[in-house]
């Protein structure tokens, strides 16, 4: 996609949604890690479900290791692979205490170290709790960027780094949000919504319709 079709792109999301917001509900960096660690593999609506009762309970690592893991898992149950985010929760909080003073670290390659992060989560948890401009690719960005010619990659580490290179940086901060919100609700996987694109001139998706 040629440079200036990239800004026309960005500022028409950008007009749609001035501040656009994620949709996991927490209260501090440790909530949101936590949320965002539970939606691997499930849905954010699912996550907002079960995480209430969970960081009413427990909203700190100390809070969270009290409970144990099998307190943790009857929380987070109805999440898919529950048994699999009790059991990195648990030693996620335990690594916070012990090697981090209980504190969210600000950086990529620590956080991807901790049990159940990976790349994605750790640059949501960048972008969203610390302000750091970052593309965390899911599945949508993924799609989006693939589909309308942004950042055209085999796997989402390709397609991260490409955005980084294209996105320019008046709009990195909310590029994220943006694009996951037009792959959730208008570039969906199975029936795009062509029809009501507001950058379908802009999309090189040769099976859109009209």
């Amino acid at each position: 996609m040629k440079k200036e079709n990239i800004i026309k792109l960005f500022k028409t999301f950008q007009a749609i949604e001035p501040e656009p917001k994620g949709e996991l509900d927490y209260t501090n960096p440790f909530t949101l890690l936590i949320a965002v660690l539970l939606s691997a593999q499930a849905t954010d609506i699912g996550v907002n479900k079960a995480t209430p009762a969970l960081f009413a309970a427990a909203d700190t690592p100390e809070k969270m290791r009290a409970l144990g893991e099998d307190k943790i898992r009857d929380y987070i149950k109805t999440i898919g692979l529950f048994n699999t985010k009790a059991k990195n929760i648990y030693k996620l909080s335990q690594i916070l205490i012990d090697e981090h003073n209980s504190e969210v670290p600000q950086d990529r390659d620590i956080l991807v170290t901790l049990p159940g992060v990976g790349r994605k989560t750790a640059n949501v948890v960048l972008s969203m709790a610390f302000g750091i401009p970052t593309i965390a690719v899911d599945t949508h960005i993924f799609r989006v960027s693939n589909r309308t010619g942004l950042a055209k990659g085999k796997n989402p580490d390709q397609v991260e780094a490409k955005l980084e290179k294209v996105v320019p940086d008046e709009f990195k901060f909310h590029a994220h949000h943006w694009m996951i919100l037009h792959g959730r609700y208008i570039c969906k996987a199975r029936k795009p919504d062509c029809g009501n694109c507001p950058v379908y001139d802009l999309c090189a998706f040769k099976d859109k319709s009209a």
